[in-house]
């Protein structure tokens, strides 16, 4: 039931990946974000090295954004200008990551940075997704509705310079937080192999007013070209994509995301959030753990005396 994984160095059970990718992949199908964020601490808790989780995340990233952006080019639900402009920021960013990346390995921290980062990005992201769904349980069972946030409202981002129009999204906005939020994607990505979109569509939604479903359709056509952008440079540059783990995840990610879609329409929005974010803290609780606790085989490297 093992395989071996050529760059990792390391056998795993083919099977248990595979699960892992449908597991991972039935939550993006049901809540519609990509599941890097979840996927890569899972693969660190089960031995995979912290860079080779990272630089093989990005592809079923790639993978899984590519048939979501044509799922979604098809119904109209992607604005193409907009997506070159996040795209900009995204290739800057994903470069700027692979360089930081590598320094990182070359340094020795790049383990406990990618440990780390993902203990405050979990714990943000969870804490933040429990909030609001509570806040919307309590609301239902209340009967008040929860105020919206409609397309087209003006807010500080409105009055920056370098405006553009983006005729698709109805909007009249300067490109500099589109390239900023394109950047910090680029970056997420490169650094901690996650896609970005769990940050990119609540911004593109409550910062730049977009309609939901042009936020996402948008955040996938970007997330595509940048995840694919990321397995190159480190396929090329640290060596740290390991191809036979990538085609596990792909496969097990694909398959679960069916069930996940399917099961999207049977269950309120706000419970399922809460369950997810529910399963992010534990999973930042866990990481934390690991970095706080002193290993079970304590060793140092000491040079030899001649």
């Amino acid at each position: 039931m093992e395989i071996y994984l050529p760059v990792a160095q390391t056998s795993v059970n083919w099977a248990m990946i595979l699960g892992m990718g449908a597991a991972v992949g039935f939550l993006a199908g049901m809540l519609g974000v990509g599941g890097g964020f979840v996927m890569t601490p899972l693969l660190i808790f089960y031995g995979i090295p912290p860079a080779i989780a990272v630089a093989t995340q990005a592809s079923p990233i790639s993978a899984a954004s590519f048939v979501g952006a044509l799922s979604q080019g098809t119904r109209h639900s992607v604005d193409y200008k907009m997506g070159l402009v996040l795209l900009v920021g995204g290739l800057a960013g994903s470069g700027l990551g692979v360089l930081a990346f590598n320094v990182l390995q070359r340094l020795g921290l790049l383990d406990f940075v990618v440990e780390f980062g993902y203990v405050l990005l979990l714990t943000s992201i969870g804490g933040l997704m429990l909030k609001e769904s509570i806040q919307v349980i309590l609301a239902t069972r209340r009967g008040v509705q929860m105020p919206s946030h409609k397309p087209g409202q003006h807010n500080w981002i409105h009055n920056l310079p370098f405006k553009m129009r983006f005729r698709r999204s109805r909007l009249y906005i300067s490109a500099i937080p589109v390239v900023v939020l394109g950047l910090a994607v680029g970056v997420l990505t490169a650094i901690l192999g996650t896609g970005g979109a769990f940050m990119l569509i609540p911004a593109k939604i409550y910062l730049l007013r977009m309609r939901t479903d042009l936020a996402i359709g948008t955040s996938q056509f970007q997330v595509f070209w940048v995840a694919a952008m990321t397995t190159l440079l480190h396929a090329l540059s640290d060596h740290t994509v390991d191809i036979v783990l990538a085609f596990l995840l792909i496969v097990g990610g694909v398959f679960g995301a069916q069930f996940g879609i399917r099961i999207q329409s049977r269950l309120r929005g706000e419970e399922s959030r809460a369950a997810l974010a529910l399963l992010i803290l534990g999973i930042a609780i866990r990481l934390l753990i690991g970095i706080v606790l002193t290993p079970a085989d304590v060793y140092s490297v000491v040079p030899q005396t001649p």
